[in-house]
């Protein structure tokens, strides 16, 4: 455990300080989450943090400190390439939609990026990334090497995050107890295995947009787009006006994204709602090999297009959703999903 000269751990005066309502700064706040992963903190102590922060409100420094010490045990994935795309996000919007920004990663693959999908199980969903990819063929617990070469000969991996922040789960029942979102919901999508360069998030709380943002502008991501839907969704969505913190060129700015703007009919979130995992997988299969339409289309086309201006594959969002139209109907994204669930099963067999 990460000891003081005064024989007190890292946490322990990390809670009082948060307790007494001062801010962390990123050292301290990154020794204390180191003490929570060595996995000798008391639960206690592990509660009354998160509890203290989340009541005080997390910080810039604070949420940088805490990922600099994820990533530092992280399992990593070296892909080697200039541009790297995940599209994960917090999840815990409670919306029910269907797997979104799943198959948005491999629109974004069928584009030529680069996707280093990183993903866990069920979350805001009914079922999570991880688990709609197993239903479509794709194994997840795969070796970070057989990762690496699903990226460099498919276009995208999946990297299941127990697999890669094991050190996690010492917090994880003092999560469970807790039941409410604390600082660790965030620290995911700022987690990617693979040191993702370019990143499409949605969170679940507005109110973090900016401070989002400011974290992986801290942390060297080249480009990222922070979002929540008005109407409360953790996607660029379909029903309402969404906002987007946007960090490019070295700053941030603040983005309305309207569907009708972008060529992209409104519709009511029920029309994307999500059903049991076989459901799931069906729709998002069904809107990759390009014959459905509608509102489940119309969501992935959007966020696609968002993604693909953040990889810098197009000048614009609205020609992004141009071009996942255009790999939509011709069957190029499926494309690429069927590749990935032929090489990964190969790989883990």
């Amino acid at each position: 455990m990460s000891h003081l000269p005064n024989g007190q751990s890292a946490l322990a005066v990390a809670l009082r300080a948060v307790i007494a309502g001062q801010h962390l700064d990123a050292d301290a706040s990154q020794r204390a989450l180191e003490v929570i992963m060595s996995g000798e903190a008391p639960e206690a102590q592990i509660a009354g943090f998160l509890t203290a922060l989340r009541m005080k409100g997390e910080t810039v420094e604070e949420i940088t400190g805490a990922v600099r010490a994820m990533r530092a045990r992280v399992v990593p994935i070296h892909v080697g390439r200039d541009v790297v795309l995940d599209t994960c996000g917090t999840g815990g919007d409670g919306a029910g939609t269907f797997n979104i920004s799943t198959a948005v990663s491999f629109v974004c693959a069928a584009a030529g990026v680069t996707v280093a999908k990183h993903g866990n199980r069920a979350v805001s969903s009914r079922v999570g990334s991880a688990d709609v990819l197993e239903r479509l063929g794709v194994r997840i617990d795969l070796a970070p090497e057989a990762v690496v070469q699903c990226i460099t000969e498919v276009g995208v991996g999946f990297m299941f995050a127990p697999m890669h922040h094991a050190a996690l789960r010492h917090a994880a029942p003092t999560r469970r107890a807790l039941g409410f979102r604390t600082m660790l919901n965030l620290l995911g999508p700022m987690t990617n295995p693979a040191g993702a360069t370019h990143q499409l998030v949605g969170i679940y709380d507005p109110d973090r947009l900016d401070t989002v943002a400011q974290v992986l502008q801290r942390l060297g991501t080249r480009r990222a787009m922070v979002v929540h839907g008005d109407d409360g969704l953790d996607e660029v969505s379909i029903a309402a006006p969404t906002q987007a913190t946007v960090l490019f060129d070295g700053r941030t700015e603040r983005w309305v994204l309207a569907p009708e703007e972008l060529g992209v009919p409104r519709a009511p979130l029920s029309a994307v709602a999500g059903g049991d995992g076989a459901e799931n997988a069906a729709l998002v299969r069904e809107v990759l090999s390009g014959t459905a339409t509608g509102p489940p289309t119309d969501i992935v086309r959007l966020n696609a297009g968002c993604a693909l201006w953040v990889a810098e594959r197009v000048v614009s969002v609205t020609d992004g959703v141009a071009l996942a139209t255009q790999l939509l109907r011709d069957g190029a994204a499926l494309a690429k999903l069927d590749a990935l669930a032929r090489l990964s099963q190969e790989l883990g067999s």
